[in-house]
């Protein structure tokens, strides 16, 4: 049998990896092994981070939401209480989103509240 080379194949696959490497710092960049070990580790990372991204929009949605239930003499927890006593059915994303681009609408779902 013929011996088969794989030198194009492993060509390919190094310039691959430098290529999602570019602009680290140092031999990051340029050192195929040291290049791929970062690679991967910051696969790792994006991947964690994806996860921790949803809780710390979830803690800046109910941080909005508190400041401006505080405005109004009202606590978070007793907002959200309130809310659900009135049946209305809104989740913390809408909650901020309502409080930064129409207030309005959050005063009325306050007097609602109070009523």
């Amino acid at each position: 049998m013929t011996r088969v080379k794989s030198s194009v194949v492993s060509h390919l696959k190094k310039k691959k990896i430098l290529k999602q490497a570019k602009g680290y710092y140092g031999s990051r960049s340029r050192s195929h092994r040291i290049a791929n070990q970062s690679i991967i580790k910051s696969g790792q990372y994006s991947y964690i981070h994806r996860r921790h991204k949803k809780r710390n929009m979830r803690k800046l949605w109910i941080m909005r939401i508190n400041a401006a239930s505080r405005e109004h003499n009202l606590t978070y927890s007793k907002l959200i209480f309130k809310l659900k006593i009135n049946s209305i059915i809104i989740n913390r994303k809408m909650l901020s989103n309502i409080i930064l681009n129409n207030n309005e609408y959050f005063l009325n779902l306050i007097k609602i509240i109070n009523n």
